[in-house]
């Protein structure tokens, strides 16, 4: 399992246009192989930004690179840095992680939004 995380400071009251691009982005993920899940995460607010996180799981971290170098990838992106001027207070910051020990709960109710 490999998990890629995007961490962003959105500045204040910004909230609502950055949550409203994700909301309404034409998601591709669904159609690459070792897909598993996303999420977008909302943080703890800070002086003069809140903190996200994008975080999607994939099978493998190779299944990530793929992902990086494909056409969905590329159409996906095609947009970034477009959304309404000052929401972002500097670039993305990446994160990849591979797993060295996971434990499920499959008998664990999904959580509602």
């Amino acid at each position: 399992m490999y998990v890629a995380m995007n961490r962003f400071r959105v500045a204040k009251g910004r909230e609502a246009d950055f949550e409203t691009i994700w909301r309404t982005r034409e998601s591709l993920l669904h159609e690459l192989e070792g897909f598993v899940s996303f999420a977008l995460l909302k943080g703890p607010e800070r002086e003069d930004h809140v903190l996200y996180a994008s975080h999607t799981i994939w099978a493998s971290e190779e299944h990530f690179r793929v992902w990086t170098r494909s056409e969905q990838f590329r159409k996906a992106h095609a947009n970034a840095g477009k959304g309404p001027s000052q929401t972002l207070l500097g670039h993305p910051e990446f994160e990849g992680f591979s797993a060295v020990l996971v434990e499920e709960n499959r008998a664990a109710p999904q959580a509602a939004e």
